[in-house]
């Protein structure tokens, strides 16, 4: 049992900052569950069908997909139908007491909206309003679709993971755009609002995924082409080399990395070559190493073949090396040392039962964030949240009529009914 001490809830990092939160998918979502992780107010608008990630991955019931439990906890869920008029005006009436607005549709979609920044703006002039888009509004590939493959396609990395496996080009098997670029957006977010609160006037931010995710990839691999005129290809040559991956032993696979002079001596010595690598420079000198990694490594995989993953994880700790065992994702999920800091958190959904919740990493004077709110049921806080921004309780019930948001007891009606249909004895493995 983790004896990890917790954050009161009002001593989170975050806490008064008010989010409102109109992205779907994983990108927009991922940079808001980590601001409603540091405290933030998060306040999802999500359309009458709602966010169509609410049907992706595991599930026990339709639209409590397991990634979007994943991706909403501390969040409250509202539903506005921004195709009427009443429900725009009742969104802009939540943005004058917002410090954020975040959106990741096209352009198009928010100026057909009436949502733009200078629409949302004339609400509240500090609001500071966040566009997560697919391609920067001045280049020839701005209003282009963006999923996380094709952000993954046209930033190479297909490419570059075949070039330096020798196989087909496959995609990087998370959505990793999609993070990547939502902390991207996190930390925009909060160097804007840090901004807005020196200067005392908000801004409009525009995030795109190509540009974020070129320079991420560029950072390692724009290479000899840093230079004008260029001095070589792309690529950094040791993470381009083919033999760059887990060592697959007699039993298994063992991760490590030999890359200092130490390290490559310890190593030689390790499997009695010693006087080999001293003898010979093109093992002992790192310049030497470095035109020829792959060649080491693919040596290095030759020996270590011979003999079980456990053998070698006990000789690279003894010799200094740093390795570690390769995981699959159960074993992930189970390892010890996630266990031992209080890693995951559990908590009680009022229609999915238990839930495992991935844990907030950081610790603020050694104390861990906590999950102070399930993931939303579609709409479940529409009645709180249109009330707190002053509106009526009639024009809430003229919202719910017309269909613009709908009705919380309704909504909780439902979700009684399907906790009748969960299986008591369904624990969490």
């Amino acid at each position: 049992m983790s004896s990890t001490v917790v954050f009161q809830n009002d001593q989170a990092p975050l806490q008064g900052l008010r989010v409102i939160d109109l992205t779907s998918m994983v990108l927009g979502p991922y940079a808001t569950q980590i601001l409603a992780d540091y405290g933030a107010d998060v306040v999802k608008v999500e359309p009458p069908q709602g966010d169509l990630m609410r049907k992706s991955g595991a599930s026990k019931n339709a639209d409590m997909g397991a990634l979007y439990l994943q991706l909403n906890r501390n969040k409250r869920s509202i539903v506005l139908d921004l195709k009427q008029a009443a429900a725009r005006a009742a969104l802009l009436r939540l943005c004058a007491a917002a410090d954020v607005f975040v959106h990741n549709n096209r352009s198009t979609a928010m100026r057909r909206l009436g949502l733009t920044a200078d629409n949302v703006r004339e609400a509240n002039r500090r609001l500071v309003y966040v566009s997560l888009i697919g391609y920067g509004d001045n280049g020839p590939y701005a209003g282009k679709p963006a999923y996380d493959d094709l952000i993954q396609g046209i930033c190479a990395l297909p490419a570059t993971a075949a070039k330096a496996g020798r196989q087909e080009p496959r995609y990087v098997p998370l959505t990793l755009s999609d993070r990547v670029v939502g902390i991207n957006a996190a930390h925009a977010i909060l160097a804007a609002v840090f901004r807005r609160d020196r200067v005392g006037e908000g801004q409009s931010v525009e995030l795109p995924m190509f540009e974020a995710m070129a320079q991420l990839v560029l950072g390692d691999h724009l290479g000899g082409r840093t230079f004008e005129p260029p001095i070589g290809e792309p690529g950094y040559n040791r993470l381009m080399a083919a033999n760059r991956r887990p060592y697959t032993t007699s039993d298994g696979y063992v991760c490590a990395l030999i890359y200092t002079d130490r390290h490559w001596r310890a190593f030689f010595e390790a499997i009695g070559r010693g006087d080999e690598f001293l003898a010979d420079p093109r093992l002992s000198q790192h310049a030497a190493r470095a035109r020829r990694y792959d060649e080491m490594y693919g040596m290095v995989a030759d020996v270590v073949r011979r003999e079980t993953t456990a053998y070698w994880l006990e000789l690279f700790e003894r010799c200094d090396i740093p390795c570690a065992p390769m995981s699959d994702l159960d074993a992930l999920i189970d390892d010890p040392h996630l266990a031992a800091v209080g890693f995951f958190q559990t908590l009680a959904h009022p229609t999915e039962g238990p839930i495992r919740y991935t844990g907030i990493p950081s610790r603020w004077n050694g104390a861990a964030l906590k999950i102070t709110r399930h993931a939303p049921l579609l709409g479940e806080h529409s009645e709180a949240v249109l009330a707190e921004a002053g509106i009526s309780a009639d024009e809430i019930k003229a919202l719910v009529r017309s269909g613009a948001t709908v009705d919380r007891q309704c909504r909780a009606d439902a979700g009684a009914a399907v906790r009748k249909r969960i299986a008591p004895e369904n624990p969490i493995a």
